[in-house]
């Protein structure tokens, strides 16, 4: 079966003037987790990214189809690859305009829809047309695939037209414009309320291959995400090597703080992660996934690079359609303990290959990789190495897989989950991996026999993940043997997603619904 990326982006392309420091107020995070002990209200809940939720006493007594212990569900676009966040009792998930709640916005468009939490009323949908270059930046149907970042009254959300944008959360049904921005596709009470937006192709120049997707992420006050520049159409050159790939800017005003164009024209397709802070020694470092398969760490606050890392063996090789063995990285960084885990991808419709799953050592300074030397050549050990543990290559031997030569571990789109000294991983070839956190070593493996293209969470002893067939896997959260608890089918459209916890409810979605799934009644 043939995955097409651009079907993932089905699967997975002018700053304002200074508001006044009164108009957002933005509450303190730490790194550690969220704002709020039940909303969930970026994508991997908290500034570590790491995708474990607090939510306790979670049942499996549920149907989708049947919508037993269903609360309610919700037509979402034709495509949908965002993930739906929960804050201040409404619901934010970005996708396309398939869904029809505005019937005077019609044909394909970017929306974010915003729904009540209690009910699942509609309550406004963020609009963006088109870009008119095309599917080169902008491909069709895909909707926006940017998982919002909600802190206090503001939502962060980058749009396809590739725009970092600032939103209020009530849209305008309050009744008020708020700016400077006042220039809303319509005065519509059911459309968002832009507070302020930075067109980055415009501004900074910046080539989105395919799809602008990076899911930002608010610390501080200060907002950070990839820029997804990228190659040309043609996949050979990259048109803005001098564009800004990792930024950092102002959350209330939007106004530039840092920014890197790490890796320049080193792209080898596009830049479609999203950034993860952790701090190490008392300073916040931002970790951004390169478009050429390194990853960087920044100084938060003035984007210093504090050092780096290639997640590929020395001798690997970029070939055009992913031929080779070199992979980039689609997957968002997770910080815990002082490292980083993160594992290496390609675009779905490269097909399988050969992944790596890495964890680092995030007190080094420099290049920290396993091997120095030429790339495409033969490396040479890195004696100032921060590989905590490496999984996956090729097992020469068999005596992690069982089969000689069988890959350990193959390209992955997916984010890990970290819970009680076990990480859990996936990879896009269908493989589920729970691998000791201190070692490294494979405690088990599942085969869901359909692609992953989501990511594992962890909720009250269970792991929950979804697969391309679109169903809703439950394992038990162990480290002796990939336990069961049960499979819970869809509609029958693919998940391309992870699910969602907040306030007793699991918020799950398919390729066009959300589903609102009461899993912790109070008693």
């Amino acid at each position: 079966m043939s995955i097409n990326f651009r079907q993932l982006l089905t699967g997975v392309t002018a700053l304002v003037a200074v508001i006044c420091l009164g108009v957002c107020s933005l509450p303190m995070q730490s790194a550690s987790g969220q704002t709020s002990a039940n909303d969930w209200e970026l994508w991997g809940g908290g500034p570590n990214r790491n995708m474990v939720s607090g939510e306790i006493k979670v049942s499996l007594d549920f149907d989708l189809v049947s919508e037993s212990n269903v609360k309610f569900i919700k037509q979402l676009g034709s495509q949908t690859y965002a993930n739906p966040v929960v804050s201040g009792g409404k619901i934010f998930i970005g996708c396309n305009n398939e869904g029809g709640y505005r019937p005077d916005i019609t044909g394909d468009k970017g929306v974010v829809l915003c729904f009540d939490e209690a009910s699942g009323e509609f309550l406004w949908q963020l609009t963006r047309d088109k870009l008119p270059t095309g599917r080169v930046h902008d491909w069709p149907y895909q909707g926006i695939c940017s998982t919002p970042h909600v802190v206090g009254d503001r939502v962060f959300v980058i749009s396809n037209r590739c725009e970092m944008m600032c939103l209020d959360t009530e849209g305008l049904k309050d009744g008020e414009n708020d700016g400077p921005y006042t220039d809303e596709v319509s005065d519509h009470e059911d459309e968002a309320d832009i507070i302020w937006s930075v067109d980055l192709m415009e501004e900074y120049g910046v080539f989105p291959h395919n799809l602008a997707t990076s899911s930002p992420l608010v610390y501080e006050d200060k907002i950070y995400f990839l820029t997804s520049n990228g190659v040309d159409e043609a996949h050979i050159e990259v048109p803005s090597p001098r564009a800004p790939c990792f930024m950092c800017m102002d959350a209330k005003t939007g106004e530039v703080i840092w920014e890197d164009n790490s890796p320049f024209d080193e792209i080898l397709h596009g830049q479609w992660g999203s950034p993860t802070i952790g701090v190490v020694n008392g300073k916040a470092q931002v970790y951004m996934p390169g478009g050429d398969g390194w990853l960087y760490a920044f100084d938060a606050d003035e984007g210093d690079l504090v050092w780096k890392c290639d997640l590929n063996p020395k001798d690997s090789v970029w070939e055009l359609g992913a031929r080779g063995t070199r992979n980039a990285i689609i997957a968002t960084p997770v910080f815990y303990d002082n490292s980083v885990i993160l594992a290496v991808g390609q675009d779905p419709e490269h097909g399988e290959g050969v992944g790596h799953l890495w964890r680092i050592d995030a007190t080094k300074t420099g290049d920290v990789s396993a091997e120095l030397g030429e790339k495409g050549e033969a490396g040479r050990p890195n004696p100032d190495a921060g590989i905590i543990w490496h999984y996956g290559g090729v097992d020469e031997t068999g005596d992690i897989t069982g089969d000689q030569g069988e890959p350990v571990f193959r390209r992955t789109m997916s984010t890990v989950a970290v819970h009680d000294g076990l990480v859990y991983a996936a990879d896009l070839s269908g493989f589920f991996h729970c691998i000791d956190l201190e070692t490294g070593k494979r405690n088990w493996i599942h085969d869901m026999y359909s692609g992953i293209w989501g990511s594992p969470m962890v909720a009250d002893g269970k792991v929950f993940i979804g697969n391309e067939d679109g169903v809703l896997l439950v394992f038990e959260a162990n480290a002796s043997e990939a336990k069961l608890l049960g499979e819970f089918a869809t509609r029958g459209a693919s998940i391309y997603s992870t699910p969602t916890f907040a306030n007793g409810v699991m918020y799950l979605t398919d390729r066009n619904t959300l589903y609102a799934v009461e899993v912790s009644k109070d008693e």
